[in-house]
């Protein structure tokens, strides 16, 4: 009786190992430095990534961001398909305490997987008032959802 018990506890322990480290489990995040930005070329400051997600889980896109500059990603991110893709949330992170004036944070978005699919997810990083600079960084997300 002692060995079945010992033997489904084993079971068991090996299941919740094997459970946790299965791809489902996994956070997926996308991040893109300034540095990643500034490298570019002026006239090809683009970035464009792709990834898979599973159907019904999230996943986060962090990009740099410098709101003391003038500068700001767009608000809401284009989908283009909004039938397997949600925005979920979207927030300004400020850097850690650095000591630096005008020192970068981070802008993160959250999105859902809602279906299966392809959907591109795209964002500008403009001084977005009238007469600013438009487009001066962007970045494109190609996601699929499987």
């Amino acid at each position: 009786m002692k060995s079945k018990l010992t033997l489904v506890l084993i079971i068991t322990a090996i299941s919740t190992l094997l459970f946790a480290c299965s791809p489902a489990s996994k956070q997926v995040s996308v991040e893109v430095s300034c540095d990643d930005f500034i490298k570019l070329p002026p006239e090809e400051r683009a970035i464009s990534k792709e990834i898979e997600v599973p159907v019904d889980s999230s996943f986060t896109v962090t990009l740099c961001s410098n709101p003391s500059t003038g500068f700001q990603w767009s608000e809401t991110a284009q989908i283009s398909d909004q039938t397997v893709l949600q925005l979920v949330d979207h927030k300004f992170v400020p850097p850690e305490k650095t000591g630096v004036e005008g020192a970068p944070g981070q802008e993160t978005w959250t999105f859902k997987a809602l279906e299966k699919g392809t959907s591109v997810i795209s964002m500008e990083y403009s001084r977005p008032w009238e007469g600013g600079e438009k487009g001066t960084w962007t970045f494109n997300l190609t996601v699929v959802v499987k």
